[in-house]
């Protein structure tokens, strides 16, 4: 008997990592994919605040463990999965939304900077993406979840953020590349675009004087009228990382508020 709609969208049985897990979009992917069933790794850089996401959801039930990586590093990706593995004995769904912004005139930007920005939003999402999909592969299954933005289809203002837009829209173009490479495998790869989020690190953004200035400005261009909050982003991830989400690859997701719209 054909499941219910609603079946469809359960995770029950299903194993994901999410980096950048410990905070912000992370830490709510993290519980939206285990409230719908999953067992969830929680994976950061730092591992003290991915132990506390992780006590909490074990509190709400969730199997969920812990994980340090540093994601731009090919061996720590590699044992990142490898740890999830030897814990659940597979991997199904992966979520590579570990990144970084930061705000600089392009004239003024140093390259060691730019490097970083690229290394952690692009390089490592690619890293991370290949060692998921080589487990992925041995069970002719797997949804790999990356995290754009709407600044790969947008150049921000009223900041200036070449790095990270430029990473982003790359992380776009990588997503439908592995995508079309990967779908014979039966390894779904899309990602999600979000907009102006709050999480407690751009509230610390916009508490400086800089950061002031942007709000007003942010959302008068936003129709919604509002920045997104994390729990605006959780339906997507779920869709994507469950089976109602089959016949869909190479997509993107784009979360602005109608940002993009104008």
């Amino acid at each position: 008997m054909a499941q219910t709609i609603l079946d469809r969208f359960r995770l029950d049985g299903r194993t994901a990592l999410v980096t950048g897990g410990a905070q912000g979009i992370g830490q709510a992917y993290c519980f939206a994919l285990g409230e719908a069933g999953a067992k969830i790794a929680v994976v950061d850089i730092n591992l003290p605040l991915a132990e506390e996401t992780a006590q909490e959801l074990g509190k709400k039930g969730i199997d969920a463990i812990a994980l340090k990586a540093d994601v731009t590093s090919p061996d720590d990706a590699a044992r990142m999965v490898k740890a999830v593995v030897d814990t659940w004995g597979s991997l199904t769904i992966g979520v590579n939304n570990a990144g970084m912004g930061v705000w600089r005139d392009a004239l003024t930007q140093s390259f060691d900077e730019w490097r970083k920005i690229l290394a952690l939003n692009l390089d490592a999402v690619f890293l991370c993406a290949q060692a998921e999909a080589r487990e992925m592969e041995k069970a002719g299954y797997g949804k790999i979840i990356n995290t754009a933005s709407m600044s790969a289809h947008i150049s921000n203002t009223p900041q200036n953020q070449c790095a990270y837009n430029a990473s982003k829209a790359g992380v776009l173009h990588l997503t439908r590349s592995l995508a079309a490479e990967w779908a014979p495998k039966n390894i779904l790869v899309n990602s999600i675009s979000p907009g102006y989020t709050k999480t407690a690190l751009v509230d610390k953004l916009l508490e400086t004087p800089e950061g002031k200035t942007m709000l007003p400005k942010w959302l008068e261009k936003i129709p919604l009228g509002r920045m997104a909050s994390t729990e605006d982003l959780q339906g997507a991830v779920v869709y994507l990382a469950t089976s109602a989400s089959d016949y869909m690859t190479g997509s993107d997701i784009v979360i602005d508020g109608g940002y993009c719209c104008w």
